[in-house]
């Protein structure tokens, strides 16, 4: 079995493992999907001011009562797509496909072997919308530098982003189920070729093209280390802020 193969024998059992989630991530997820809902509901609303202002108290209570809890100080695998096969992958924390960030729609991207093709779904809902009754554009790039990236995988070496073209070619209606699919084209040294299609049904409403440089898989565990150090550094500060003096 190739290094390639077995990339995406690894992608696919992390999809079959999503349900199963270890940890607190299942209740992560179902917190992420009651935001996803407030914020959809936020920027269609016409409550009152008085109802709004009681909600905001009560989401504000919420915060400072997370603010308090601990934090992660050992973040499971990698929110990237582009980067799979370079480091483990557990993408629940991205802004684009993570179901544990109320941020994602989220998307839902499954690469193809035998077609060596990603296809993915989404739905964007009212909080995602730019001109009147459609996707902001740059949702729209998200999900392609996303879809584009995790194409990399078929080239047998993972990526980052170095160039992402987006043509839009019509409007992105809001709150309709939307597909996509992005594919490995070409590779040139260390530059990965990829492109890619959105549709509204059976319209092509946007199309992409980009370019990945490869990346070694040392350069990754330094990104990771300088997170971790970081983090590291931060709850140092945060303890010796909350020391009482004497």
């Amino acid at each position: 079995m190739s290094e390639t193969d077995e990339t995406i024998d690894r992608i696919a059992s992390y999809r079959e493992q999503l349900e199963q989630a270890p940890g607190t991530w299942p209740a992560k997820r179902t917190l992420a999907d009651s935001i996803r809902q407030l914020m959809d509901c936020l920027c269609a609303t016409d409550a009152p001011e008085e109802e709004l202002l009681a909600i905001a108290a009560q989401v504000q209570e919420s915060a400072e009562r997370f603010q308090d809890q601990p934090r992660m100080t050992n973040l499971p695998g990698i929110a990237e797509g582009s980067l799979a096969g370079g480091m483990e992958m557990f993408m629940d924390r991205s802004p684009v496909v993570g179901r544990s960030n109320p941020l994602a729609p989220p998307v839902a991207l499954d690469p193809d072997h035998e077609a060596k093709i990603v296809r993915g779904e989404v739905y964007f809902g009212r909080a995602y919308e730019g001109a009147p009754g459609c996707v902001h554009g740059g949702y729209v790039a998200a999900t392609f530098d996303e879809a584009l990236g995790l194409a990399c995988v078929f080239s047998g070496v993972p990526g980052m982003t170095g160039e992402i073209t987006i043509r839009y070619l019509k409007p992105t209606p809001l709150e309709v189920p939307l597909r996509l699919e992005a594919r490995f084209d070409r590779q040139d040294g260390r530059k990965i070729y990829n492109s890619g299609e959105l549709y509204a049904g059976d319209l092509r409403v946007a199309e992409s093209s980009g370019i990945f440089i490869s990346i070694q898989p040392e350069k990754f565990e330094a990104l990771r280390q300088a997170q971790i150090d970081r983090q590291n550094s931060q709850a140092e500060t945060r303890g010796r802020s909350t020391k009482p003096k004497v």
